[in-house]
């Protein structure tokens, strides 16, 4: 690999990243705030034209390809729901207290998403399992995905999606915990795990106590990672904090990185085209980042393991001691 000659970075993409982020979860309708005037007695309800609906997957149905939001009210809630087209948000009236609990649509996931798009945002999703160990929260397949203020926990994965050259996952102010595993002979699960799509943004999230896998594993086009923390000090057989497996271009910036004892490969936080160079990585900035080993652990481990040889901008990086900067693979 070769590090493209460069001035000083300064984290300049950083803020614009940002703004996009904000801009992006901005776009969420804000119908919760309404929610209020639905029924008492229906735990989903279109709030463009209040019907109410004692099942999820009839609110989704009521919307079809059409545009609307379901306004989602305080509970556990053991359903699922599969989206075949328009546009729909997904909203908890209360966020952080309308609970998914353990039952998945297809033998894939609570929410599974094929329309043009679709906005989460407020809600948990907990204890999915499948007999293919590919158990998730939401499961994007087609169209657009934003995330924003929820919790995916004790999970097999938290978001998995399907190969769609188009599709664009963006995930914001969200919490990825005790997920991942490598019990299937074919390979194994993660916190994120994106396909082949265009693009995977995430901003503002935490990601800890890793249960196997690695914590983000993406084969987007471009992948941009800021404001974010990795907290591994607690993790299970876990792997990299982030997988770029194919290569990508974009930004890793502004992150917390922290390593734990229990690894089953502790050689690099970053990997970039461990299995092939099947895109470019040329010019991913990554940059302004905090990465460090757990207290009490010594190892010698890379920071950035790269294998695809393009000439990745390598800033400033706070790196704490058994850290190597890069390394060449």
């Amino acid at each position: 690999m070769e590090l493209a000659a460069q001035p000083p970075l300064h984290r300049p993409s950083l803020l614009l990243l940002g703004a996009v982020a904000v801009l992006a979860v901005a776009a969420i309708p804000l119908s919760a705030l309404f929610a209020q005037s639905a029924p008492a007695t229906a735990p989903f309800t279109v709030v463009e034209t209040g019907q109410g609906f004692a099942r999820l997957q009839d609110a989704v149905d009521a919307i079809g390809n059409g545009k609307g939001s379901i306004a989602i009210v305080p509970g556990t809630i053991r359903q699922c729901a599969v989206q075949s087209g328009g546009d729909i948000s997904y909203l908890a009236v209360d966020p952080g207290k309308s609970v998914f609990d353990g039952v998945t649509c297809e033998g894939k996931a609570a929410l599974v998403l094929r329309g043009r798009s679709a906005d989460v945002a407020g809600l948990v999703f907990q204890n999915m399992a499948v007999p293919d160990y590919n158990g998730a929260g939401i499961r994007l397949e087609a169209g657009n995905l934003t995330v924003a203020q929820s919790w995916f926990h004790d999970s097999q994965q938290g978001i998995l999606t399907g190969a769609n050259p188009q599709s664009r996952l963006v995930i914001d102010s969200s919490t990825f915990t005790r997920l991942g595993n490598c019990e299937d002979s074919s390979g194994c699960a993660h916190s994120i795990y994106t396909g082949e799509i265009a693009q995977l943004r995430v901003t503002r999230s935490r990601f800890e106590e890793g249960s196997g896998g690695h914590y983000l594993k993406s084969r987007a086009k471009r992948v941009d990672v800021a404001s974010s923390s990795f907290d591994d000090a607690r993790g299970h057989g876990t792997n990299y904090m982030i997988d770029l497996p194919n290569g990508a271009t974009g930004q890793i910036s502004n992150n917390w990185f922290v390593q734990g004892k229990d690894k089953e490969n502790w050689s690099a936080f970053i990997a970039v085209a461990a299995e092939g160079r099947e895109q470019t990585s040329a010019g991913l900035y990554i940059v302004g980042n905090d990465a460090r080993l757990a207290p009490g652990i010594q190892r010698s481990t890379a920071f950035v393991a790269d294998w695809s040889g393009d000439k990745l901008n390598l800033g400033a990086n706070a790196l704490g001691p058994g850290l190597a900067s890069f390394e060449k693979r």
